[in-house]
C-alpha cells in the first residue's frame, strides 16, 4: 500500500470537492509530508463539525470520525487548540449548507 503525502491528499481532496461545486479552503498549511489533516465542515448556519482521520479498531482500516461539533466559534477554538498541540496540522474548511464533505467516499480514508 502506498502512503500518500499530506500535500498530495489535500490537493486531491480539494479537487474532488471542486468537481461537486463544494467550496473548500486551506485554513492552515501543515507539513507537506507528514502533517495530519483536520476537516472543518461549516454548514453556514453558525454550526460546524470537525473531522479527523483515525483507525477503526475492529478492522484496522482508516476512516474519518467526528472530533467535535457545535457552534462555529467553539469549533474554531477547538482548531486553535489542535494547532497548538500539532503545528504541522493541515486544516481544511469545507462550506456546504447541505453538510456535504465527501469524506465517506472511496479513496478519501
Amino acid at each position: 500500500m502506498v502512503r500518500l503525502t499530506a500535500r498530495f491528499w489535500v490537493d486531491a481532496y480539494l479537487a474532488r470537492l471542486r468537481l461537486q461545486d463544494i467550496p473548500a479552503f486551506v485554513v492552515a498549511h501543515g507539513d507537506d509530508t507528514g502533517g495530519a489533516v483536520l476537516v472543518k465542515l461549516n454548514t453556514l448556519d453558525g454550526q460546524a463539525a470537525l473531522y479527523q482521520r483515525g483507525f477503526d479498531l475492529g478492522t484496522g482500516a482508516q476512516r474519518w470520525t467526528v472530533l467535535a461539533e457545535g457552534d462555529q466559534d467553539e469549533m474554531d477554538a477547538a482548531v486553535a487548540r489542535q494547532r497548538g498541540f500539532d503545528p504541522d496540522l493541515w486544516v481544511i474548511e469545507v462550506e456546504d449548507r447541505a453538510g456535504r464533505h465527501l469524506l465517506d467516499e472511496p479513496g478519501l480514508a
